[in-house]
């Protein structure tokens, strides 16, 4: 609670300074009838006519004190806050290839990347966020959304593409995930590719894909998953060449205004997602807002009832006029 006219509390000083003059020169200027003596009264009739006198004494002290309190100005202070997320619509877009099996991330490439893109979702409270997995073909995942239970699951779903999907179709991928992107009205669109190989499927070619991207605002970023060896093995298969078309994912990235990354590792891959969180924040807007309640009316309108009621009791009851 606050006062808006503190000052006038100060008042309350001269309650006391009143209570003193009242009981030694007040009291002696009231009395409608002198006698010479208090034994020519009963003890009953002064204690009838002492309760009476303070009865009305302490209506008037009460009524002094909320006369200043009132004026004080006493007021409720309630701080409000309103805060404006911008949200941003991100969609993952995850190479599923057979290469994704690869052993020269722990365990795998697919585990590593599943295990940090859920790491990334759970930076991102407020976005929503969807899910494009391909191969030879593009699959969604998961829709846009904000529910961060069910992507979390639908990643830890996801698997490596059959054999009559394999391959890598970076350009139908992007085509279908701006395809994603039709429907949404917030400023902000971004795709996170990452692909552990080179274009060799699909009839799009991933560069007119990004130049469609950029005229949808969609901002792209790749990841190229692998490291800098030449060959690497997936279980039971034997080694692989690492493929990543560093060039074309670069080209992309720069297209749409977004930016190239290259993991070599899990780590690398954490710090990689850590990066495009802090390059694509929320603008939060806040304003604070004071609502103030007045008191005074709960405090002024019982001091005029008692003032009221204080003259009653005296004209009627105690029988005293002004």
């Amino acid at each position: 609670m606050q006062f808006e006219n503190p000052l006038y509390l100060l008042l309350l000083s001269l309650i006391p300074i009143f209570f003193l003059w009242h009981k030694r020169v007040g009291e002696n200027q009231q009395g409608t009838l002198r006698i010479p003596s208090i034994s020519l009264t009963s003890k009953k009739i002064r204690k009838s006519g002492a309760r009476k006198h303070n009865f009305l004494l302490i209506q008037q002290i009460m009524l002094l004190a909320l006369i200043v309190i009132g004026i004080s100005r006493p007021r409720l202070i309630n701080e409000i806050t309103e805060t404006t997320t911008d949200v941003i619509d991100i969609l993952l877009v995850l190479d599923v290839s057979s290469s994704m099996l690869a052993d020269d991330f722990t365990p795998n490439r697919l585990e590593a990347v599943k295990k940090t893109a859920i790491d990334f979702i759970r930076l991102r409270e407020s976005d929503r966020i969807g899910i494009m997995v391909f191969a030879g073909e593009s699959f969604l995942q998961c829709p846009l959304t904000m529910d961060k239970y069910i992507l979390e699951k639908l990643i830890n779903e996801i698997s490596v593409a059959s054999k009559e999907y394999d391959g890598t179709a970076i350009g139908i991928a992007i085509a279908n995930g701006i395809n994603r992107f039709r429907n949404s009205e917030v400023k902000s669109k971004v795709m996170i590719l990452l692909s552990d190989g080179s274009n060799n499927s699909g009839e799009i070619n991933p560069i007119t894909a990004a130049e469609l991207s950029k005229q949808f605002n969609v901002k792209i970023y790749t990841i190229g998953a692998g490291t800098n060896q030449s060959y690497t093995s997936i279980p039971g298969r034997g080694l692989i060449y690492n493929e990543i078309d560093e060039e074309t994912l670069m080209k992309i990235a720069e297209v749409t205004g977004g930016k190239y990354f290259r993991a070599t590792d899990v780590e690398a891959l954490n710090l990689i997602y850590s990066e495009i969180s802090n390059l694509e924040r929320s603008e939060i807007d806040v304003k604070n807002y004071t609502k103030y309640s007045e008191l005074y009316g709960f405090i002024l309108i019982p001091a005029v009832f008692l003032s009221i009621i204080m003259e009653i009791f005296r004209r009627k009851t105690f029988k005293l006029s002004t």
